[in-house]
């Protein structure tokens, strides 16, 4: 598992906040299952839904995030735009994280045009499940 910190070193315009963010290449696997995850089961689990990190309509963007905090966090399956410089790409969040997020590697590459293994400032926003192509929303999306 490599892991790769992306530090926020300024204070991003906007609602959006400077965050700190990873990849581990766990989340790149198509067949990963979501019972290996913070959101499996539960009231707010994600396996009944997508059994798989490949049945997630918008893998493999897919990866953990500060916002949940543990296991049936209300908080699985919210969706998040994440942008670096004028790229952006929306994150379905599917595991715990620490402080700010962790990403599959294709997820990031994509955001940092192929730099996911370099230093770069990224800022992050809350959406609408829809922006994920979930099409379940629920009262916590903005």
């Amino acid at each position: 598992m490599q892991i790769l910190t992306i530090l926020s070193a300024l204070l991003l315009s906007g609602s959006a906040l400077a965050i700190r963010a990873t990849y581990d290449n766990t989340y790149d696997n198509p067949h990963g299952s979501m019972n290996s995850v913070a959101c499996s089961n539960g009231e707010n689990g994600l396996v009944g839904r997508f059994p798989t990190f490949h049945d997630v309509p918008n893998f493999p963007y897919i990866g953990g995030a500060s916002a949940i905090e543990g296991w049936n966090s209300p908080q699985c399956g919210s969706c998040w735009r994440i942008s670096y410089k004028d790229k952006s790409i929306y994150v379905t969040a599917i595991d715990f994280a620490g402080d700010g997020f962790n990403l599959s590697q294709e997820a990031l590459d994509d955001l940092t045009g192929n730099n996911a293994v370099k230093l770069v400032i990224a800022k992050d926003g809350r959406y609408s499940s829809k922006s994920c192509k979930l099409l379940r929303t629920t009262s916590m999306d903005l």
